[in-house]
């Protein structure tokens, strides 16, 4: 295996490239590795993204809030292909999610989407995360728009809770992850 080109600028010089897309990558060490993949790339000056929620988890036989990663082997990658190869070749459980029927094809989502989700959920007080297989279609019958606030322009699904007053806005990147965020009620403008 090759060491990694870090003296040299080399992935200074890839990550300026104009060419970058997001990869949806996996991450296969367990939950309780000390280095995961998402902070080894930030260590790196990659650009990766996980979706992450609180949760309490036993350190030392106490139980403490630690913000973990909503899926353990999801994460997002910002980068060309001449840049993540080196690392991926190097980083043993890094790989990428291939694309089902497309032969050694990555997953890439649209970076406009990409910063859209990104957005919506870190502004967000308490984002909810959905795995593709837990998106019903009663989730999707209710196209809205919000017209106003922090998330001005947005589309998407309206859900909401019997018994609660509080609407969300399901934001998605399809089959991979979706999230709802909390919008205010006077911003929602249904689409028909």
């Amino acid at each position: 295996m090759t060491a990694l080109p870090l003296m040299d600028g080399t992935i200074k010089d890839l990550l300026a490239d104009d060419g970058q897309t997001w990869f949806v990558m996996r991450d296969l060490k367990p939950r309780h590795a000390k280095l995961p993949a998402y902070k080894r790339l930030k260590e790196l000056g990659i650009k990766c993204y996980t979706p992450t929620e609180h949760r309490l988890v036993v350190v030392n036989g106490k139980r403490v809030d630690r913000e973990v990663p909503f899926m353990q082997d999801l994460l997002f990658v910002k980068g060309t292909r001449a840049l993540l190869d080196p690392v991926i070749a190097t980083t043993p459980k890094l790989q990428y999610r291939y694309q089902k029927g497309a032969r050694c094809t990555p997953i890439i989502v649209r970076s406009t989407g990409m910063e859209r989700f990104i957005y919506a959920v870190e502004t967000a007080e308490k984002p909810r995360f959905y795995k593709p297989e837990e998106v019903t279609p009663d989730m999707r019958n209710r196209p809205i728009r919000i017209i106003g606030g922090r998330l001005d322009g947005y589309t998407g699904t309206l859900i909401t809770t019997r018994g609660s007053k509080v609407k969300r806005l399901l934001v998605e990147l399809p089959m991979v992850i979706a999230a709802s965020v909390e919008v205010e009620a006077e911003f929602i403008q249904f689409i028909q």
